[in-house]
Formats: C-alpha cells, sequence, structure tokens
C-alpha cells in the first residue's frame, strides 16, 4: 500500500454512525453507568474519542506504539522533559529551536536538568560529548533554521549502546517524508501546528513513542499536567493530515526551486536546503528521508540585521509572520523572531546568521514565488537592477 493511501485509510470511519468524518465529541465530561464503569471514558482531560482518533492516527504513521496530543508543540517538548528528573543532562542539537532552548535553559535547568548542545551532523560528535549523565538525546532533522541534517540511525545506535533516549523533532519533515522510529529513535515530538495541520489555523503537539511502556508514562504526564489538545483541534489536525501526502508534494517540489534560484543570486551567500547537491548533508537527507521539505533558509552577502530586515518587509507573496508549513508561503528573520530567545554568540556560533532569512514555501505557483523574492532582494542597494535570472542562471519552472 502507498504511504498516501496508508494516510488517508488510517483516518478511521465512526463505527456508530458511518460517518467518515471523525465526530467531534465536544464534552468535559461522560456518564458513568456505576462507579468506575463507563464507556472507555470518563473526563475529558483523561480522554476524549477525538483525540484518541488523532493520537491513534499519528502513531501508526509515526510506526510507534503510543500517541499523544498537547496543546502546543512546547507542551509536547516539556512532557518528554518531564521523564527526567533532577541531575540528568539532555545532549541537544546546537542549531536548535529558540522556543526548545528557552525551555531547557530558562525553565528546566533551575531543576538541575543540565543541557549541553553539539553539532549533531556528525555522529561522532555525539559520541564524543555523551556523559554517565546523559539520559536525553535531542535532535531536529532538519534543524530549525539551518536545515542541518543528522544521521538518526547512526545516533540511536549511539543512544541505545549509552543507554540514553534518542528523540527526533520531526515537524520539518513528517511522517509523510521521514519516520524516526523506524531509523531507531525511541520518541518522536511534532509541533502539529506545522505540516501536520497544514492550514496555519491552530496550534498542537505529538508525542509518538516506540515502546509501549515508555508511551504510557508520556500518557500519565499529559493526564497528571492537564496540557491537553482540544477536541476542535484535534479534529483540525486530522483533516490537515487527510491531505498531507500532496500538500508536502508540492511543498519539496516548490522549496527546490525556490532554493536553485537563491542559489545563483548575486546577492545570496549561502542556501541552507537539503534538496541542493551542495548541501554538505545531501546524501544522508537522501538515504533517510523521501523528501527534502518546504523550508528554504538563505543568508546575504550583505551580512547586517538591516539588509535581513529590509527584505522581509519587501516580499508581497511571503507573508512575514512566526510559523511555517501552511499553504501560503510565509518567511522570518530568526535572529529577531524565532530566535531571539538564544543569545547572539551561540546563535552565530551555531549558524544562524544576522542576515539570515527563514522561507516556509507554500502552495503558491513557483514562479510568482520566485518573482516575489527577485523584486525583494532588487531592492538591497548593492543588487538594484541585478537579475539573477537572466545574468545567472535559468530555472525552468
Amino acid at each position: 500500500m502507498s504511504n498516501i493511501t496508508d494516510i488517508i485509510h488510517s483516518i478511521p470511519v465512526d463505527p456508530l454512525t458511518g460517518a467518515i468524518s471523525v465526530p467531534i465529541y465536544q464534552t468535559s465530561t461522560f456518564i458513568q453507568e456505576a462507579p468506575g464503569v463507563n464507556k472507555g471514558y470518563d473526563y475529558a482531560r483523561s480522554g476524549n474519542p477525538t483525540r484518541t482518533a488523532l493520537e491513534d492516527l499519528i502513531a501508526h504513521l509515526e510506526d510507534g506504539q503510543v500517541g499523544a496530543a498537547f496543546g502546543s508543540g512546547l507542551a509536547a517538548i516539556d512532557a518528554v522533559i518531564k521523564l527526567l528528573q533532577s541531575g540528568d543532562e539532555i545532549l541537544a542539537v546546537d542549531d536548535i529551536y529558540g522556543g526548545a532552548f528557552r525551555l531547557f535553559t530558562q525553565v528546566y535547568q533551575k531543576f538541575g536538568i543540565t543541557v549541553n548542545y553539539v553539532d549533531a551532523t556528525k555522529a561522532e560528535n555525539v559520541f564524543d560529548a555523551i556523559t554517565p549523565k546523559t539520559k536525553l538525546i535531542w535532535i531536529e532533522t532538519p534543524t530549525n533554521p539551518t536545515l542541518k541534517i543528522a544521521d538518526i540511525a547512526a545516533i540511536a545506535r549511539i543512544a541505545k549502546s549509552s543507554g540514553c533516549w534518542l528523540c527526533v523533532d520531526n515537524t520539518f519533515a513528517s511522517p509523510a517524508l521521514q519516520k524516526p522510529l523506524s531509523l531507531g529513535a525511541d520518541i518522536v515530538v511534532h509541533s502539529a501546528t506545522k505540516y501536520l495541520g497544514g492550514h496555519s489555523d491552530l496550534i498542537a503537539g505529538l508525542v509518538v513513542t516506540k515502546e509501549k511502556e515508555l508511551g504510557e508514562k508520556i500518557r500519565f504526564i499529559q493526564n497528571a499536567s492537564g496540557a491537553i489538545l482540544s477536541p476542535f483541534d484535534s479534529w483540525l489536525v486530522i483533516r490537515g493530515i487527510e491531505t498531507l501526502p500532496l500538500r508536502i508534494k508540492q511543498h519539496c517540489a516548490n522549496a527546490q526551486l525556490v532554493a536553485e534560484y537563491l542559489e545563483a543570486h548575486l546577492a545570496v551567500d549561502k542556501v541552507f536546503y537539503p534538496g541542493l547537491p551542495s548541501h554538505v548533508n545531501h546524501e544522508i537527507a537522501k538515504q533517510q528521508a523521501k523528501g527534502f521539505g518546504g523550508i528554504v533558509s538563505f543568508s546575504l552577502k550583505n551580512d547586517t540585521e538591516e539588509a535581513a530586515v529590509k527584505l522581509v518587509i519587501s516580499t508581497k507573496l511571503f507573508k512575514l509572520a512566526e510559523s511555517l508549513g501552511g499553504v501560503k508561503s510565509l518567511l522570518c528573520h530568526p535572529a529577531n523572531m524565532t530566535h531571539k530567545s538564544i543569545p547572539a554568540a551561540k546563535r552565530r556560533a551555531a549558524g544562524v546568521a544576522d542576515s539570515l532569512v527563514r522561507l516556509s514555501v507554500g502552495l503558491e505557483d513557483a514562479e510568482d514565488l520566485i518573482a516575489d523574492l527577485e523584486q525583494a532582494l532588487n531592492q538591497l542597494s548593492n543588487t538594484e537592477g541585478v537579475s539573477s535570472l537572466t545574468e545567472k542562471k535559468q530555472i525552468a519552472i
């Protein structure tokens, strides 16, 4: 069965009515026949049929045993960190999402959980950085925002040999492109706000575990902490997943064309996209994923914050906003937006330059998106009148 068919038909038909759309059980509680005797649900924080449908769906799509849905991506990350205790260490990818960095350093470090950061593009760096206190290895692949790629299978072997859990943030790829649990990871997290939801109309997070016992620990934390996803938002994520394979296919196709265009532009310094043969991790990306995703980042020859800000306020189709993975194209300036919570020196050391711009390439016509970037780039003082399409490289769209 193809991945597209599997995703579509993994969404259940309602067994009570035959409804082809999962019903929204908008209720806070459930009637019991006697104390402790119910139809599988007693209180909506502990479980809701709509949320259960989503949790079972994402567990299936990620080849896991247990799924849990949370009120945001950060709530999902928070639940995973609560598996640890004071004195434990996290080994995290250096080019990390700013919200995760803030949670790790400003919330959990004061409780005695230490976080060390490492360039995970080389598995030996991870191996060398592990200590006896390391209990969790945390990677994003691709990373946010410089799209570094980590070898999941190699790092999973290191984690297993060291007695650590490996958690992979699979937000940028989604299970349509990459399945970390099948490559040896123990836990997968998603900001379902992004590609899984796909329409910029919800906030949600998901955790999936490879083993049932670990999943039950996450479920306990979910119920005890209460950061659950609502029935309506659960339904929105399910609806988004129905079109995920088709959307991801177009995101990838558009992003490839945009990346190729940017790589040829005179004003652009570096382009970060795993689909480019010039990307340092291109080969491992090809091996462990079915596509390269819809995110493209690039830095400018004029490596200043001022140049990047001028660019991001000059586009017309690419809208300046936080988030990614929706139908409409977005762009942001990570140094001032998504990664502002990371100290400037640390941010730059991880490759997030002051001029770095992150694109979430949407589903518009690629030719229109490239024309929008062309006019914005040509507004920069050092490239006025320069047309990269005509002077450097022709791209078939």
